[in-house]
């Protein structure tokens, strides 16, 4: 393994909160968002104005760390001014590079501001090096998010034959649909989340209260039921709980989040320019802890790769955060192939 090698620690802020305390413990870069639909994490009460966004990156910048703006949903074909708007807004307060999934949009970065660094964000579902070589060669993209469907020895293979970094998730919430191609959510709430900006709505999501019952609801179908001692997640559609042949579990996926702490070492040697925490919707406390237990794994695979192995206390931090207190490997391991 080559240990002079270290990839990249990107960090979630939904705040700018958020954004300093990931800089604090110890990220590399940071990826953010607007307050508006050109976000795929378009929350309520979340993300960044044009000022929080400069105050982020001057932040950042004064202390040697990158900012990523996402603006990583796809154009509305009768407005896209607002993203071409984004993207200039971007490269004014200086952030250090575009995440970036509409063709058309990367199209117009390339073309108003060539010095602009462009990535391409998960959203585009590129899975493999032949479609990440075509964004390359087309506009320039210089890294790339893989969805969250891909085996280690995959990712491997698609690192030795393209030119363009290579982005991972290492941390956080999973997905069962390729990213950028999941309509599922839209069949409840008439919103696409890859133009939308959020899998559910807050427009669409009601919280009932039966008794000591809360009932979720989205688009008005019943997607779960919490009883009084149960913690209560955002809701969404994948992750419900529905009665299949008279049995009411997780039909489609269970919550969890992906912890790839145990093949970091091969996620180094394969290559991987950058690991991504998922959670710009979580806390500022949450931002917080991954970063430093993230850092400190990263520091001490780098300084000696062949005796790294996963340290109790971060297996404990991340347990307390993890989407259900459960991790997996989730694709990167499938021991049955």
């Amino acid at each position: 393994m080559n240990a002079t090698r270290s990839p990249e620690l990107v960090c979630p802020a939904g705040s700018l909160r958020s954004l300093q305390l990931a800089v604090d413990a110890g990220a590399d870069a940071v990826y953010m968002g607007l307050k508006d639909a050109t976000n795929a994490r378009n929350f309520a009460g979340l993300n960044f104005d044009p000022r929080q966004a400069r105050q982020g990156v001057q932040y950042a910048t004064d202390r040697g760390r990158k900012v990523l703006m996402a603006l990583n949903t796809y154009a509305q074909a009768e407005q896209p001014q607002r993203w071409f708007d984004a993207v200039d807004m971007a490269a004014d307060i200086g952030v250090h590079a575009l995440i970036l999934a509409d063709p058309g949009v990367m199209a117009y970065a390339r073309r108003v501001h060539p010095e602009l660094r462009l990535h391409l964000s998960v959203q585009a579902s590129a899975t493999n090096y032949e479609a990440i070589e075509f964004y390359r060669e087309r506009y320039g993209i210089q890294r790339a998010v893989l969805p969250r469907v891909l085996t280690l020895s995959q990712v491997a293979h698609l690192i030795r034959n393209t030119k363009v970094e290579i982005e991972v998730f290492g941390f956080g919430s999973l997905c069962v649909m390729v990213e950028g191609r999941c309509a599922l959510s839209s069949y409840a709430t008439g919103q696409s989340p890859n133009n939308a900006g959020v899998c559910s709505p807050p427009s669409a999501v009601r919280w009932d209260q039966c008794g000591d019952r809360v009932d979720a609801r989205l688009g008005g179908i019943l997607i779960d039921r919490f009883e009084p001692d149960e913690p209560r997640g955002y809701p969404t559609l994948c992750k419900g709980r529905f009665d299949v042949d008279g049995t009411v579990d997780y039909a489609i996926e269970e919550p969890t989040s992906l912890n790839t702490l145990g093949i970091l070492p091969e996620l180094m040697q394969a290559g991987v320019s950058a690991i991504k925490i998922e959670g710009r919707q979580r806390s500022a406390a949450y931002v917080e802890q991954v970063t430093r237990t993230w850092r400190q794994a990263i520091d001490a695979c780098k300084a000696q790769p062949e005796r790294y192995s996963v340290q109790p206390a971060w297996t404990t931090a991340l347990g307390r955060l993890a989407e259900g207190q459960q991790h997996t490997l989730g694709a990167f391991s499938r021991p049955w192939q």
